[in-house]
């Protein structure tokens, strides 16, 4: 039986991931922007990625700052800093990106960046209309919860297609435990910045690029391709 959809991370496995310093650097600008000029450099790599509600509390109180109005603020200049390194060539996407334009079944996104920067990138890419559900994160606290490794982005995007079999193409850990808690099969794709990335959690497949997903029993393709 083949898969009835297939859903994908975003950044760093359709669109080249944009630089950590990138995201720093938002991320102190948000401080900046909240009457924080000097944020200790700790703080701020550790609000600019893999960001939890628990650390999240824990830095604002340092600072005595809202984590509620803290994180709008740090999504904000995130989005706005993506934006800005897409304009400028910095980020695009991958060069096996027409393997998705292959596969003939429903197709969804799936990403942990904020909701704005995914449909963003791919209205600038003009490859929105090729994925029928796109879901990123709210910029909220609460959202922070729902990310990856938690399935509830993937449940959603599911109902949104109505199917109940999928596989789940990303390019980390929490993407396969994600889909592993939503029923899903996992591929994971060892991109050039994931190659000496270990794993805990085994995936059903692990691919090159997205040009062997093409090849992947269950994966509905036109024309054979």
């Amino acid at each position: 039986m083949g898969y009835e959809a297939v859903l994908f991370d975003n950044d760093g496995v359709l669109v080249e991931p944009i630089g950590r310093s990138v995201l720093r650097r938002a991320t102190w600008e948000a401080f900046d922007a909240l009457g924080v000029p000097d944020p200790d450099p700790d703080d701020v790599d550790r609000l600019a990625v893999g960001v939890t509600p628990d650390l999240l509390a824990t830095v604002c109180e340092q600072y005595d700052l809202d984590p509620e109005r803290f994180w709008r603020a740090r999504d904000y200049h995130s989005s706005h800093a993506q934006r800005a390194a897409l304009r400028d060539g910095r980020a695009t996407l991958y060069d096996d990106f027409d393997a998705v334009r292959a596969i003939d079944a429903p197709r969804g996104i799936v990403s942990s960046n904020q909701q704005d920067t995914v449909e963003f990138m791919h209205d600038f890419f003009a490859t929105r209309d090729l994925f029928e559900t796109a879901y990123g994160r709210a910029p909220t606290v609460r959202s922070l919860d729902r990310k990856k490794p938690e399935p509830y982005y993937l449940r959603r995007a599911l109902a949104d297609l109505d199917v109940e079999t999928a596989l789940f193409v990303g390019d980390s850990e929490s993407d396969v435990l994600a889909a592993r808690a939503a029923g899903l099969d996992a591929a994971f794709v060892r991109r050039p910045h994931r190659e000496s990335y270990d794993l805990s959690a085994e995936p059903t497949y692990e691919l090159g690029g997205l040009t062997d997903l093409l090849d992947v029993e269950g994966v509905p393709t036109r024309g054979g391709a």
